[in-house]
């Protein structure tokens, strides 16, 4: 089975290196960094550990958690957290049935034969159970970093569509329309203010003119 980008991501119930139960729907409203790896304590399955236990406070921060998943069994999987001080769940699946419903199962070249076994797979899945991304065929080498970088595409532009933006930048203003001024017109108060300030003047004027005495007139 196939599982494409847009689809429902499988449900699985699967016991941790904690010796606790896990499921799809633990992970509900969260997004979540589904991985399948080989085998623990292998060259490439210790460095993609490490990678993501280095990346984790970053997925974390942008509202994700990472869990691995392999066929080795939950001691196997304390035993190789312990080592390497691996910072998320281990998952175990003996049985293949998430490998199977995952498609992380089938033939490979290993040393020049074709075997079954693993296939180093990631899946990003939505909060919503949708599968946003995979990458098949995962070569370890920065592997990590560019989960990292999907990640936070996805998160950007989902935060863009629910507050409504497309992406363009926003008009601006010419530099004279910002910088013009247009002349303050008065208030009405204030107009009133100053058209009682100049009778109040006039009166006054008058006043004075009354109190000082007439010079007598010349003959």
């Amino acid at each position: 089975m196939t599982l494409d980008v847009g689809a429902t991501a499988p449900d699985f119930d699967l016991e941790s290196d904690a010796g606790e139960r896990m499921r799809l729907g633990d992970f509900e409203g969260e997004w979540l960094v589904l991985y399948f790896y080989p085998r623990d304590n292998t060259p490439g399955c210790t460095r993609e550990a490490q990678d993501f236990t280095r990346a984790a406070a970053r997925l974390h921060k942008l509202g994700a958690r990472v869990v691995g998943v392999s066929r080795d069994s939950v001691k196997s999987h304390g035993s190789f957290r312990d080592k390497i001080a691996i910072g998320f769940p281990l998952l175990s699946d003996p049985d293949l049935e998430a490998h199977r419903a995952f498609g992380a199962w089938g033939e490979k070249l290993m040393y020049g034969k074709r075997i079954e076994g693993t296939l180093r797979t990631t899946f990003l899945i939505a909060p919503n159970g949708r599968i946003a991304q995979v990458w098949r065929g995962v070569r370890v080498d920065g592997h990590a970093d560019a989960v990292v970088a999907a990640l936070l595409a996805a998160t950007t532009a989902t935060e863009g569509a629910g507050n409504g933006k497309t992406g363009t930048k926003k008009a601006t203003r010419p530099a004279s329309a910002r910088t013009a001024k247009a002349p303050r017109a008065k208030s009405p108060k204030a107009k009133g203010k100053s058209v009682k300030a100049k009778k109040a003047k006039v009166t006054k004027a008058t006043a004075k003119k009354a109190k000082s005495p007439k010079r007598a007139r010349r003959t």
